[in-house]
C-alpha cells in the first residue's frame, strides 16, 4: 500500500470566499473577548475566513463578511460565540 504524505489537515479559504454579506444575513456571531482563551478553533474552522487572528492569538470578526453560519459558535468550547438575532439598521 503506498503512503502519503499528509502536509496538514486544515483548509484555507480565502476571505470572503462567496463575497459580502449584504443585509440577508439572520444571525451573527458576537464575540466575549473575556471567555476566550485563544484556542484559535473558531479561526480553523471559519468556511468564510472572516475570523482574523491578530499577532497575540486573540481573534476579530469581519462582519463584512460573515454570513452568520454559527460554525464558529458551535466549535468553541468555553462558549467565547454566541450566535445574536441580527437587527435592521446595525
Amino acid at each position: 500500500m503506498k503512503k502519503y504524505d499528509v502536509v496538514t489537515t486544515i483548509s484555507y479559504p480565502k476571505k470572503g470566499a462567496m463575497g459580502k454579506t449584504g443585509s440577508w444575513r439572520v444571525f451573527k456571531p458576537i464575540l466575549d473577548k473575556e471567555k476566550c482563551v485563544k484556542c484559535l478553533r473558531c479561526w480553523i474552522y471559519c468556511p468564510e475566513g472572516t475570523i482574523i487572528r491578530n499577532k497575540d492569538d486573540t481573534v476579530d470578526i469581519d462582519y463584512e463578511y460573515c454570513k452568520g453560519c454559527g460554525i464558529c459558535a458551535n466549535v468553541c468550547k468555553v462558549k467565547a460565540i454566541t450566535m445574536e438575532r441580527e437587527t435592521k439598521g446595525k
